[in-house]
């Protein structure tokens, strides 16, 4: 198969994880307990692939001042985007109580959860499509953790938009929607960065790696620590492990 291909089908399936979750939550009850065990889960699961893939990866071939740089830019540039759709109506996108806004309450709020949503899975879809550069597969570690990260967040955002009164085209519109922008953001971030030098490379994926770490920071864990409490942090380490021995297998 072609790389670029490959590049845009994995991002795709990584971010149809997005609409599985959503599907499990609006045809089934999930207790709000198991939601925030499997969103805590999934937190350590990408803590991990930052840790031992993405973050030892930009430091090994760019070094440790331009990975420094490109991590606290890319936190920075996410926090700046999510305090302002936070003021829109997206601070509770991944929540699945009732803290969501419905249209009604909050005029807008649909298209800023939506935007959040997309802001939130663009850094990791772009990963998947650098991963590829220079190689022949994508990483499994990355796309694994991905994969098993968006399943919650589908699975919680979706269940808080049903609680408030969202529509099922909506719902499967914003993430099936997110799900081809992810596909299109990893295509894009291979063919725009195949043949770039090494050290621009690790600058990008030190950015994209400092987006996902204040992602989970602002969104997937507050809403596991809302409803687990004092598990949380023993399930998100589960996570972590179950991530390393993923990326230990794959040495």
């Amino acid at each position: 198969m072609l790389t670029w291909l490959a590049a845009g089908l994995w991002g795709l399936i990584a971010g149809g994880a997005l609409v599985v979750g959503a599907a499990i939550a609006w045809w089934i009850r999930v207790p709000s307990k198991i939601i925030a065990g499997i969103m805590a889960f999934g937190a350590g699961v990408l803590i991990s692939a930052l840790a031992f893939e993405l973050v030892d990866e930009a430091v090994r071939t760019g070094g440790p001042i331009a990975t420094t740089i490109g991590f606290l830019a890319g936190a920075l540039v996410y926090v700046a985007a999510n305090a302002l759709l936070d003021r829109r109506g997206a601070r509770h996108r991944k929540r699945s109580g009732h803290q969501q806004p419905s249209e009604d309450e909050q005029s807008g709020s649909g298209a800023a959860i939506a935007l959040g949503a997309l802001l939130d899975g663009i850094p990791e879809s772009v990963v998947l499509g650098v991963s590829l550069i220079g190689g022949t597969t994508v990483s499994p570690t990355v796309l694994a953790a991905i994969f098993i990260s968006n399943v919650p967040e589908g699975l919680s955002s979706a269940a808080g938009m049903k609680q408030a009164h969202r529509s099922a085209g909506y719902v499967f519109g914003v993430w099936g929607g997110i799900a081809v922008a992810s596909g299109l953001a990893s295509l894009i971030g291979y063919l725009v960065l195949d043949g770039v030098s090494p050290a621009l490379i690790a600058v990008i994926t030190a950015v994209a790696a400092g987006a996902i770490l204040a992602m989970l920071a602002d969104t997937m864990i507050p809403e596991a620590f809302d409803r687990a409490h004092a598990l949380t942090g023993l399930i998100t380490a589960v996570g972590f492990l179950t991530a390393l021995a993923v990326h230990l297998a794959g040495e």
